[in-house]
């Protein structure tokens, strides 16, 4: 995907643009052997432009701090008296949704790059670091007990991450929020009825 000729500055999806131009050159070359300079050719763009929607190409994986801000959006806007864990089920279910579903083949080979690169990989479990870094005090200001909320955080991390190796290895695609709930449901198994 080549854009001939130059293309005027406020070209429309101009970050996607750019995140295609680079995932294609991550795979045809690999991470490390591509410059800022050839994302920005293959995408028809100029490295400034490349520079207002990322701080490096890293960040062309890992999209700056959407994810952790979305979860804190979503603690502090959910009714009070919705449960800690289905809330933080329906969490999952809603970036699997938007950013998931529909997109297997893209996040797949997102994923063989960030696996494959040692940069990437550290990066990756540092924004694994930063979520639960939000999610465990906005549980807390939930009123979930300190161990309650250190647990419930790094579960759902845990679950998020399980869930997406799952759903890529699964033969048949299936919705996102259906391979993590079914992450939880093995680890949290109901409680016994009463007898």
């Amino acid at each position: 995907m080549t854009y001939p000729g130059p293309v005027g500055r406020w070209t429309p999806d101009a970050r996607g643009r750019l995140e295609r131009a680079a995932l294609e050159l991550f795979v045809e070359q690999g991470f490390a052997a591509t410059t800022v300079p050839q994302i920005t050719e293959r995408a028809g763009l100029t490295t400034r432009t490349f520079f207002r929607h990322f701080a490096d190409k890293r960040e062309v994986f890992f999209d700056g701090d959407t994810i952790p801000q979305a979860a804190r959006r979503l603690l502090e806007q959910a009714p009070a008296d919705l449960d800690p864990l289905t809330l933080l089920r329906h969490g999952l279910r809603q970036v699997g949704a938007e950013r998931f579903d529909g997109h297997r083949e893209e996040v797949r080979r997102r994923r063989d790059v960030i696996l494959a690169e040692p940069a990437l990989r550290e990066r990756d479990a540092q924004k694994r670091d930063d979520l639960v870094r939000v999610l465990r005090p906005g549980l807390l200001a939930r009123g979930v007990d300190p161990l309650g909320a250190a647990l419930l955080a790094e579960t759902t991390v845990v679950v998020l991450h399980v869930g997406l190796e799952t759903w890529l290895a699964e033969p048949v695609e299936r919705a996102f929020g259906d391979v993590t709930d079914a992450c939880f449901r093995r680890l949290l198994p109901p409680a016994p009825a009463p007898p």
